[in-house]
């Protein structure tokens, strides 16, 4: 199982730390999107062709990865942007468009308390919208938790400097802090304890 994908300038990286790691089109089982934007989800369509790769990921951001259209299905002006944020924001938009984004549509859709045990992986996927709204996390059976960009960690665990939607992001950081969540690993920055997060 693959958990996000990188954006397509980095495809041929990709597939070097692919086989070096011994992932063929017969044990590649499934590539999990925690969300549709273009640095997560990049190389999905380069996955499916390449391997055969089925892409899952919430039907939230669908029009994310379908259109190219990173701002489908967000706000016309997000909740929180740091300033911090706003130039990454500009640097990313100009990226997004120097990059090309080959849309695809997903193999199947994940929803909120999924267990994916099916493919062989004892994991559970968590809806944790704010960053998007089709955002989500994976929770393994060992308490660690996977996601894109609710947090990030660059410097110290802190929130991601957009979030689209401020209610949404309260309702998921509410729902993780009912859950036993030993490390975090987010999409941006170092994995840390769930317990120094314990301030959002």
């Amino acid at each position: 199982m693959m958990i996000d994908t990188g954006d397509a300038s980095d495809s041929a990286t990709l597939e070097k730390e692919l086989d070096h790691a011994g992932v063929t089109r017969e044990n590649l089982k499934l590539v999990i999107l925690t969300h549709g934007d273009f640095d997560h989800a990049g190389n999905a369509a380069f996955l499916q062709k390449k391997f055969g790769a089925r892409i899952a990921m919430h039907a939230a951001d669908l029009g994310m990865v379908e259109r190219g259209d990173q701002n489908r299905n967000r706000k016309a002006r997000s909740d929180r942007i740091s300033f911090f944020g706003r130039i990454i924001t500009f640097m990313s938009s100009h990226l997004a468009r120097s990059v090309q984004f080959n849309t695809f549509k997903p193999d199947m859709f994940v929803e909120d308390g999924q267990s994916l045990s099916e493919y062989g992986f004892d994991v559970k996927v968590l809806h944790l919208p704010g960053h998007s709204k089709g955002s989500i996390g994976i929770l393994t059976a060992e308490d660690n938790l996977f996601f894109g960009d609710l947090l990030m960690n660059m410097v110290r665990p802190d929130l991601h400097f957009l979030i689209d939607d401020h209610a949404d992001f309260t309702a998921s950081i509410h729902q993780l802090r009912t859950l036993t969540i030993n490390t975090v690993y987010p999409g941006h920055g170092k994995p840390f304890r769930w317990d120094s997060a314990s301030k959002f």
